[in-house]
């Protein structure tokens, strides 16, 4: 008997499944709203629910604030250094439980779409992004109930829905509700304002999604910072049988190793089993990560992290913290 749970094809690679939905606006004027545009700013919803056969969603209008912002500031510089940290062990390497939050910003950079307007769909007629299920916008379909994955793999991204349950979030029964090859996809960009949990997806017939997920970041990782997986043959002999060896204490279902390398010369190994998934948190990898010599290491090297978070580091620091190994 077939589980219900999603399962890759023979020979094609799990990288990431976590929970996403459409954005939400974070500014005053936007706040708790989110539209769908054409790509002259008219509002679509009801060509989706005329063509595409969306059921009625909330009809939401811009406040008339004088373009005050409301901004999600993180509190305290212990908090923003913890982010901070907790984001680049999410891509460096590192079991760190569930996942992680984003590195969240006041500050705008695309005020025309965070701040004066919040498309979370930009998409001409015909266009891929206009295909995407309805049951990813909060406002259409209830979270209390049913929640909405985007799997990635090395050929696709998919959106799985499956009925939800705080008390029985391990009984997972999947349904696929829209996929494409990852030909389609040209880039996946982070969106910083508010918490950091953002993620602009550009298709590359010129339309696009904003998505937001608690645990960005298994995406991105796979997405923008590491598109290409280490070989496996291509490790010292060393550093080889710890990654072997490590694959092989996960759950008989976990795929081959995930293997990235990081800017220090680390190499983050990961294991992903489509049995582990979670209605609430989708799949938490496991990771490790070795040195040139085959060894497990559990210190942060300060070149692993962007120059965003080393500057901001630096700033409430003037030092890299405690458990950074600084550059030679």
């Amino acid at each position: 008997m077939e589980p219900d749970y999603w399962q890759p094809d023979p020979g094609e690679t799990l990288l990431a499944r976590t929970p996403v939905t459409f954005a939400t606006g974070a500014a005053m004027r936007v706040r708790g709203k989110r539209w769908f545009r054409d790509t002259e700013r008219n509002d679509i919803q009801g060509e989706l629910s005329e063509l595409a056969g969306w059921p009625e969603g909330p009809v939401h209008r811009v406040r008339s604030s004088g373009g005050a912002l409301g901004l999600n500031v993180l509190k305290g510089g212990a908090i923003t250094v913890g982010v901070v940290i907790m984001a680049a062990l999410s891509s460096a390497g590192g079991n760190v439980g569930g996942g992680v939050r984003g590195s969240g910003s006041g500050t705008t950079r695309d005020r025309a779409d965070e701040v004066e307007d919040f498309p979370v769909m930009w998409a001409a007629p015909g266009t891929i992004a206009r295909t995407l299920p309805w049951q990813l916008d909060p406002g259409r379909c209830k979270q209390k109930h049913y929640r909405t994955h985007a799997i990635l793999t090395d050929r696709r991204l998919l959106i799985v829905g499956l009925p939800f349950a705080e008390k029985h979030r391990k009984i997972v029964k999947d349904e696929v509700l829209w996929e494409t090859p990852r030909s389609t996809i040209g880039t996946v960009e982070r969106r910083d304002f508010k918490d950091g949990d953002d993620m602009k997806v550009v298709f590359t017939d010129g339309s696009w999604c904003r998505l937001t997920s608690l645990w960005r970041e298994r995406l991105t990782l796979y997405a923008i910072d590491h598109p290409d997986l280490v070989p496996l043959e291509s490790l010292t002999p060393a550093q080889r049988s710890t990654a072997e060896a490590f694959a092989a204490a996960q759950a008989p279902d976990a795929g081959p190793p995930l293997i990235t390398r990081n800017l220090c010369g680390c190499h983050r190994v990961a294991a992903l089993a489509p049995s582990s998934a979670d209605g609430f948190f989708g799949i938490s990898d496991r990771s490790i990560v070795i040195d040139a010599d085959g060894t497990e290491v559990d210190v942060l090297h300060w070149e692993d992290f962007s120059p965003e978070s080393q500057e901001e580091l630096r700033r409430l620091h003037h030092r890299p913290p405690s458990g950074v190994r600084s550059p030679e």
